[in-house]
């Protein structure tokens, strides 16, 4: 038995250019210089908070970083009202999913740097909700790459670490993985450089998902 856990943003979904588009906002309401599209994907998988801190080049997280991000948070509706701004599904991912939940020796959950109402809009959405047994978020732990996120889902799903297997595109995800004793799948198609992901300890880089079906 294997507990795969995803990673959402830059995984699961296309959702950089969603996630720029409200850090931009945001930055301008607080007077700060906008920052890039490749910027914004350096800190994506992060917890928000983090996330913000690290764009400003600040080490900690101060009182103008918390107002920074309930202005994000703010500006949620608003961004996701713009069909432009709809998160796609990468190709390839349903599938994927629906042949994992199909099998009796998997079970299906995620970790993320989103909140847990973003999480759940992006299943919502696409209609994955079902297949996810367990879950974590930003919401529920500290931010990648603590572990918190992969041994609460451990406990609740009642598996050992050892037994799973973290699918991210970030260093964050790869990090979080070796911290909490388990396996780490870097893909491809994310944010991440492979470079990076295999030396922040990716066992195996994937080109596409069905790639995946055949390593867990």
């Amino acid at each position: 038995m294997k507990l795969v856990l995803f990673d959402c943003d830059g995984t699961l979904v296309d959702s950089a250019v969603r996630i720029h588009e409200t850090m931009r906002r945001a930055f301008v309401a607080f007077g700060h210089p906008e920052p890039t599209l490749a910027e914004t994907k350096t800190i994506i998988g992060l917890s928000l908070d983090y996330a913000i801190a690290r764009l400003l080049g600040r080490h900690r997280i101060d009182d103008e970083v918390l107002a920074i991000r309930v202005k994000f948070k703010s500006l949620f509706a608003e961004v996701h009202s713009d069909p432009n701004m709809m998160e796609q599904l990468f190709p390839g991912i349903a599938e994927l999913i629906g042949g994992l939940a199909a099998r009796g020796d998997v079970t299906i959950g995620a970790v993320t740097g989103n909140s847990r109402r973003g999480l759940s809009h992006v299943l919502d959405l696409h209609g994955l909700a079902p297949r996810f047994t367990v879950s974590r978020t930003a919401d529920d732990c500290p931010s990648k790459p603590h572990p918190a996120m992969v041994l609460e889902c451990c406990a609740e799903a009642g598996f050992n670490p050892a037994d799973a297997v973290i699918i991210g595109d970030a260093v964050f995800d790869m990090e979080m993985a070796a911290k909490a004793g388990s396996h780490a799948i870097g893909v491809a198609w994310g944010y991440g450089e492979i470079a990076d992901l295999q030396d922040a300890g990716a066992g195996a880089i994937v080109w596409h998902p069905e790639e995946i079906l055949k390593l867990v």
